[in-house]
């Protein structure tokens, strides 16, 4: 096979792969572990959303680092510093956590940052959205048998098996990454990686002068404060639900995306244009698994299930779908830096969904938070339309055009 699955790409997902399986494991017992020790579910969601906090923060520079130096070169010293924050979970309580949840984010944030741009600077523009579809595909993989091992372990009272997971995953990823990351890093920089469009300090600007930028990335952050309050909680709001379980929940939230972006790798859109419609039913799609998960705890619990495949269909569809998007239609010259941007936001919405949402929680329940997301995922539906976003497709086309015909 060639294009986005040939051997060299696989590579690169068996990779993305190993380094998330960890946030299979951590996502449900960092939750469990710090409703045992007392601590509210405020104190939970600031731990578990320092992780995508930091990603956020740190997703624009390494858009622009990675544009400077290549993906090869910071590959192999994220690879270390992942290693050093999972044995950091191994030996310390919830401030340790903290610590490690944040070097957890610097990690992801140039580890996915590198992966992707190769992706997209190494494949041809009609196969795009397959290698970011397959990319996606393989980090939630872990998700489908890492909830039940969690949860077998922290049923276990085997902390020390714990430990020992979480070192064997550090070692064996850092072995295979830097055997998979081994040759001559080829990647030169962008045309415009030292201009002002280029620096991580000033893209942030571009949220407001860019609509599609500021459309796609509300859509994605409002989406991840969905998903987020998900990861983050589920563990505690499935344990009050009779006759369900969370992990069979994530196991089948991400199995369904897995599926979902092999299945419909082909039928995402990678022509450049903006499909109201399909970004439209997504949304629905989002809107109606929050309020499945949160009539679970009302009506009946089998409902969660329910939310938890309209989910994962949501997951597989919205990420790889803007994604490929901007890759079209942002400026070459800062198209990297500008997907870090726009990956920060996703960032940003799973670290609200923890940060924000657990006050929530606190005040009044699990199921009313879960209500709140799915009015949330009602507003996406409206920003979906994007009638802007025809207007702005074709001025970028007549401006294209214009500049191509004075050069």
């Amino acid at each position: 096979m060639g294009g986005a699955l040939s051997w060299p790409f696989v590579r690169l997902y068996v990779l993305a792969l190993l380094f998330f399986s960890a946030n299979a494991i951590l996502n449900v017992i960092i939750p469990l572990r710090g409703d045992e020790l007392g601590a509210s579910n405020a104190a939970i969601g600031v731990i578990m959303g320092a992780y995508m906090f930091t990603a956020m923060v740190m997703r624009p520079w390494a858009g622009h680092i990675i544009q400077k130096h290549g993906p090869l070169k910071v590959l192999r010293l994220i690879l270390l510093l992942n290693g050093c924050a999972l044995i950091l979970y191994t030996f310390t309580g919830l401030g340790g956590y903290l610590v490690a949840r944040m070097m957890q984010g610097v990690s992801t944030a140039f580890f996915s940052m590198a992966l992707q741009i190769g992706i997209i600077d190494a494949l041809p523009e009609k196969e795009r959205s397959q290698g970011i579809s397959l990319y996606s595909l393989f980090t939630y993989m872990p998700g489908i048998v890492g909830p039940i091992i969690a949860l077998n372990v922290w049923q276990a009272g085997g902390m020390g098996d714990f430990t020992w997971m979480l070192i064997g995953i550090a070692v064996f990823t850092g072995l295979f990454g830097f055997s998979a990351a081994r040759g001559d890093d080829k990647s030169r920089p962008g045309a415009g990686a030292n201009g002002p469009h280029s620096r991580a300090s000033q893209s942030w600007g571009q949220l407001v002068r860019n609509p599609i930028l500021l459309t796609c990335s509300l859509l994605m952050c409002g989406a991840s404060v969905v998903f987020g309050a998900v990861t983050t909680f589920m563990p505690l709001y499935a344990a009050e639900l009779p006759g369900v379980s969370a992990g069979i929940y994530l196991m089948i939230q991400a199995g369904t995306v897995v599926l979902g972006r092999f299945a419909l790798r082909r039928r995402i859109p990678s022509d450049g244009k903006w499909h109201s419609a399909f970004m439209m039913g997504t949304m629905l799609l989002l809107t109606a698994a929050a309020l499945c998960v949160s009539l679970a705890a009302t009506v009946s619990a089998m409902l969660l299930y329910v939310g938890a495949l309209l989910m994962g269909i949501a997951q597989a569809l919205l990420y790889p779908t803007l994604t490929t998007y901007l890759s079209f239609v942002l400026p070459p010259a800062s198209r990297n830096v500008l997907i870090g941007l726009f990956i920060a936001t996703a960032d940003l919405g799973v670290s609200l969904g923890g940060v924000l949402m657990g006050p929530i929680a606190d005040a009044t329940s699990y199921s009313g938070m879960y209500a709140i997301c799915a009015g949330l995922g009602a507003v996406q539906v409206i920003i979906a339309y994007g009638k802007r976003q025809h207007r702005m497709d074709e001025r970028l086309e007549l401006e294209g055009a214009g500049r191509q015909a004075g050069s």
